[in-house]
């Protein structure tokens, strides 16, 4: 006679494991492109970032005496290290990775009880720890590897070996300077030059610029709006947070270029210039952090997208997605209060649908 299986009978098909592996493919492209454009470091820094993530979970979960492999399992860990990855610049030594990992664990995740429980994202989080702590260290951007820009620029791409050297021991090749590999990025180039009263026409006329944003960041801003339409696809995120997010960025921008071409620059320059699609896809909708009511995900999209055009043009920092995000990230518990729907009998609704 068969054996009878206990209810329920289907398969639990929103593990968080699965949730985070799908998260992880979709975050593939976009490392690819970066690496093809910023070089070896940029997978140097994801790898380390991602072994010292696993490393200080594991540590922090035997010393509060919880089961290690469920916990490491889930993958959360390892998609925390790749957005930490991919948000600081190929060149971060590799002590400010396990310094930035540290935080982004220990001290934003665990100490608050583990996935589930951090009110902030822990990859934003150690962004801007570092960023405030090291800036000189995490704004050193290597130059994209385009040849007409390289050429125009008189600059080199690094080798693996080089990289991999500059990152363990803080030294270039005898035959390199840091001018020679060093560049700035569209957003530093554009709001430090407007800041200097030259006008976008002319700013635009250097040969780091592409159509919207700089030659490599447009293609990398693609492939994470690729990765992002998977996740879409896939139903891992909702469309409200990053819409509302890219509304709350393009509209002020768009506002603001109509009334003053040469002091704000075309909206789509937003877009594809910086950490837009990855914070808007990839970071925002961190399900833990992130509002969860359908109202509440649109303010908080939108006001993030808001606080990034903000930031961006008058404050001290050239891109303002890890900010933003963590600054809404304080205002989602109010957000979600206030933005609660209606339940089927509320009071308010007595009376409806009768006969």
């Amino acid at each position: 006679m068969p054996r009878l299986l206990s209810s329920p009978h289907g398969a639990r098909l929103n593990r968080t494991d699965w949730q985070m592996l799908q998260v992880i493919l979709a975050l593939v492209p976009g490392l690819i492109a970066m690496i093809y454009y910023f070089g070896w470091g940029v997978l140097i820094n994801a790898l380390l970032a991602s072994f010292f993530a696993v490393a200080f979970e594991s540590a922090v979960l035997y010393l509060r005496g919880r089961p290690i492999l469920p916990t490491i399992r889930d993958l959360s860990a390892v998609v925390t290290a790749l957005l930490f990855a991919l948000a600081v610049p190929p060149t971060l030594p590799w002590w400010l990775t396990l310094l930035g990992i540290f935080f982004a664990i220990v001290i934003v995740k665990q100490l608050y009880g583990g996935l589930g429980y951090n009110p902030f994202n822990p990859a934003m989080a150690a962004y801007v720890f570092l960023l405030v702590s090291y800036p000189l260290a995490m704004t050193n951007w290597l130059p994209p590897a385009v040849p007409e820009l390289l050429q125009a620029k008189d600059l080199v791409s690094l080798s693996f070996w080089d990289s991999l050297r500059l990152i363990f021991t803080g030294e270039l090749p005898p035959h390199l300077s840091w001018d020679a590999v060093s560049a700035a990025t569209p957003l530093d180039e554009m709001f430090t030059k407007l800041d200097q009263d030259i006008m976008i026409s002319e700013i635009r006329q250097s040969p780091l610029w592409g159509d919207f944003g700089g030659k490599g960041w447009e293609w990398v801003d693609n492939w994470f709006l690729l990765g992002g339409l998977f996740l879409l696809w896939r139903k891992v995120i909702r469309w409200r947070i990053p819409v509302a997010m890219l509304l709350g960025i393009l509209i002020p921008a768009g506002l603001f270029w109509l009334y003053d071409p040469q002091v704000f620059p075309f909206p789509a320059f937003h877009v594809f210039a910086g950490g837009t699609m990855l914070g808007a896809f990839f970071i925002a909708t961190d399900p833990v952090t992130a509002s969860t009511t359908p109202k509440g995900q649109l303010i908080y999209g939108a006001a993030i997208g808001l606080l990034v055009f903000i930031i961006r043009h008058w404050g001290g920092y050239p891109d303002a997605v890890a900010f933003s995000v963590l600054l809404m990230n304080i205002a989602v518990p109010t957000i979600d209060q206030y933005t609660q729907p209606r339940v089927f009998g509320h009071p308010s609704d007595s009376g409806r649908g009768q006969g």
